[in-house]
């Protein structure tokens, strides 16, 4: 698996995220959808990446960047053709590798309460991150929860 930067430009990840979109829209209430789209994610403050196996898209993965010791995870997702082998794993290996070259202090995310999250819970519980309250701009939501992880 090659995990490279990503200028969101081409079909591929193009579909996937509008896949991931659809996907919250179908889990989530529109009030408790935090999903980026794509001019969203091409925000100077966000780095995108994307994973691949030759000319086939496995997933992709963000990282943005709240303060200057302290990012969150964005637009997790892996491809359904891919599920359940590792890609995610991978995708945030790599997230939590560049929080901790550019010094952060913490790495955070939100991802929904309903059961369908519930692999990506036990994901991020299994890379030692907490629950905790909201952060950042986000407030208390039933449809949500909030992690977190100190890095330093």
């Amino acid at each position: 698996m090659e995990i490279k930067l990503d200028d969101l430009t081409g079909t591929k990840i193009t579909r996937l995220i509008g896949d991931h979109l659809q996907n919250m829209g179908e889990k989530s209430p529109p009030e408790s959808i935090h999903a980026l789209n794509l001019e969203q994610l091409k925000s100077p403050d966000i780095t995108f990446w994307s994973a691949w196996e030759g000319e086939e898209l496995l997933g992709c993965g963000a990282l943005k960047e709240l303060s200057k010791d302290h990012g969150e995870i964005k637009s997790m997702k892996t491809s359904p053709d891919h599920l359940r082998k590792g890609v995610a794993k991978q995708i945030l290996q790599h997230i939590l590798e560049e929080a901790i070259k550019r010094g952060y202090q913490r790495l955070s995310l939100e991802t929904g309460s309903m059961d369908a999250f519930e692999p990506a819970r036990r994901l991020y519980t299994n890379f030692g991150f907490t629950y905790c309250e909201p952060f950042g701009d986000y407030i208390e939501d039933p449809n949500s929860v909030f992690m977190t992880k100190k890095l330093r």
